[in-house]
């Protein structure tokens, strides 16, 4: 191992910075979290920490994950969290003064593009006046002080280091390749509610995204997997398969360069809700039809009985020609019409395996679909995430991607806490240079009609007339990016525009809306505001009354002053954010 881990540092910069900082990554998973840091010195190579300690779970040594679980009051004040949430000392004061418990709270932040399947499920509800940002703040800011506790206490000079960096520290937030624009925004409202950065332009700045699907690339290469890879950068692409509790995050990466090691993504990445609190959902349905007409029908007891199926059976299932057991009482408990004896419930193997079976199909059908995106030329999938433990869900993918000539990996016994390190490896190395864009982003025009378009004349009563007097059609989209280009993070998309203003009085609040469409490859000539793959992206506003003075009047056909005022739309998008700006030049000089 000695010489991948060699190989894996080599490809760590040392940090370039004037002076020292720290840098957090929290991952706040749909059922476990985890948190790493690394102090950065200048001059030296950043060493990768895990917040190891956390309350609750101090009897367990080294255990970098705690459940993502939230106890409130009534009143909602936050009572417990993480691993303190499931002490029996909080489970008994919590149904004795009935506090409500809230897990799963990540999915509340989905895109709404993204269906959620539940299966009849709901998710509990919130406490009175708590959003799903307000619980995610909570979360974040109890992960935090975690960490404080434990730099603190583990560090030699702990509350020192701690004062020196407090007010500078950089954190990153990862999250599923589906979250988007409105998501990171929602997760940057959460950190300031959580107090991780105060509520301003300086405070927000100090808050970086990165995609799930990217941060476990970079873990992949901080573990050495990379290594064999990287020494034979042939002309083969690769997978990274984050499979965690609620989403499974596909990206597909090439080797572009070794020295310093950069990669390319090759195909838009994808996400799904295929991960492993699917398969407890559909477990706790079912059992809840085997039990009902025995005593262990209950909802306390199926509760328990999904919760050891999930510690146990779900985690060990590898063959659908054995029977499975779910180890949950006493030799007591016995009831043969339903297969318990001895405090086991016995189930056979297609049983268990058809629980797990949605989500492993979905899994094999998006990455099939990443593969044909990527023009064949991926040959190996990583598997990495918790849900990657499962012997299973590893199996079955071997197993079914074989016949496309694919390998499935998985690299490290530590998946688990893969997203948080590499969050921390993408903010020291940033090894990928180039993202393929996801979807189509653009802004509205206005069109020459075109009298013998039947499409331009059935939108005739749409006519509109400018002060310089054509007549125009509105709705029409103007495609700056097209979708599955590759965008390289130093790349700028810039589109000229010209309008005519009546009235000065409008530059001050100057807007354009950037557009994104997901209907697939085809540019539309029209924006479709009533159909669901029309989204506003965001809004780019701009004070452009310092024109006022240099805009030189016109007369327009009717008799009436106009101005015409031209600019520019700038979009950067190679980044893990995106972000846009309007330009013009106002007496010569750009602005």
């Amino acid at each position: 191992m000695v010489h991948q881990r060699q190989q894996a540092a080599d490809t760590r910069k040392p940090y370039s910075g004037l002076s020292r900082s720290l840098v957090i990554a929290i991952d706040v998973g749909t059922t476990f979290s985890g948190v790493s840091y690394a102090i950065l010195e200048p001059g030296e190579i950043p060493k990768i920490h895990s917040v190891t300690r956390f309350p609750g779970q101090e009897h367990v040594a080294g255990n970098s994950k705690i459940p993502s679980v939230i106890f409130y009051d009534k009143y909602g004040t936050l009572k417990a969290a993480g691993a303190e949430a499931e002490t029996s000392t909080n489970i008994t004061e919590a149904e004795d003064e009935n506090w409500i418990k809230v897990e799963l709270f990540k999915l509340r932040l989905r895109p709404r593009t993204m269906q959620l399947n539940m299966n009849g499920m709901r998710l509990s509800p919130l406490p009175k006046r708590k959003t799903p940002v307000h619980v995610f703040g909570d979360f974040l800011n109890y992960m935090f002080k975690c960490t404080k506790s434990f730099i603190c206490d583990t560090h030699a000079n702990g509350l020192n280091l701690w004062k020196n960096v407090e007010s500078d520290i950089q954190f990153v937030l990862s999250h599923p390749n589906g979250w988007e624009g409105p998501q990171q925004t929602r997760m940057r409202n959460a950190a300031v509610y959580g107090k991780l950065v105060s509520d301003s332009d300086a405070g927000r700045a100090r808050i970086r995204f990165v995609t799930e699907g990217e941060a476990s690339l970079h873990a992949c290469v901080l573990n050495g997997l990379a290594a064999d890879v990287i020494s034979n950068p042939s002309k083969h692409g690769f997978l990274i398969a984050d499979a965690g509790g609620g989403t499974l995050d596909i990206s597909a990466y090439a080797i572009k360069g070794t020295q310093p090691l950069t990669m390319e993504e090759i195909a838009p990445p994808d996400c799904i809700f295929a991960g492993s609190v699917f398969v407890s959902r559909r477990a706790r349905e079912f059992l809840e039809d085997k039990l009902k007409n025995s005593r262990y029908g209950s909802a306390d007891s199926l509760d328990h009985i999904t919760r050891k199926f999930d510690e146990t059976t779900k985690r060990l299932f590898r063959d659908r020609n054995e029977l499975q057991f779910i180890p949950f009482g006493s030799p007591l408990d016995k009831d043969l019409g339903v297969g318990i004896r001895s405090g086991q419930l016995r189930l056979t193997g297609n049983e268990v395996a058809n629980l797990f079976e949605p989500s492993v199909d979905a899994a094999v059908t998006t990455i099939k679909r990443q593969i044909e995106a990527s023009n064949g030329i991926i040959r190996s999938v990583f598997l990495v995430g918790g849900y990657a433990a499962s012997p299973w869900l590893f199996s079955q993918l071997q197993e079914r991607l074989a016949p496309a000539g694919v390998t499935v990996n998985r690299p490290d016994s530590q998946t688990s806490k893969a997203v948080a390190d590499g969050a921390i490896g993408f903010y020291c190395d940033h090894h990928v240079s180039a993202r393929m864009s996801k979807f189509m982003y653009g802004v509205e025009f206005l069109r020459e009609m075109d009298p013998s378009d039947p499409d331009h004349t059935s939108r005739r009563d749409k006519l509109c007339e400018l002060p310089s007097g054509p007549k125009l059609l509105p709705d029409a989209f103007d495609c700056i990016l097209a979708r599955g280009i590759k965008v390289k993070e130093s790349t700028v998309f810039t589109r000229k525009y010209c309008t005519e203003l009546t009235n000065l009085s409008m530059l001050s609040v100057f807007e354009v809306e950037i557009w994104c469409y997901r209907g697939g490859n085809d540019i539309p000539k029209w924006i479709n505001r009533h159909d669901d793959h029309f989204s506003t992206l965001c809004v780019v506003q701009a004070d452009l009354s310092l024109l006022n003075g240099s805009a030189e009047p016109k007369m327009g056909k009717s008799g009436k002053k106009y101005w015409t005022i031209v600019f520019s739309v700038e979009i950067h998008f190679g980044l893990t954010e995106f972000k846009a700006r309007i330009k013009w030049m106002d007496n010569g000089q750009v602005k």
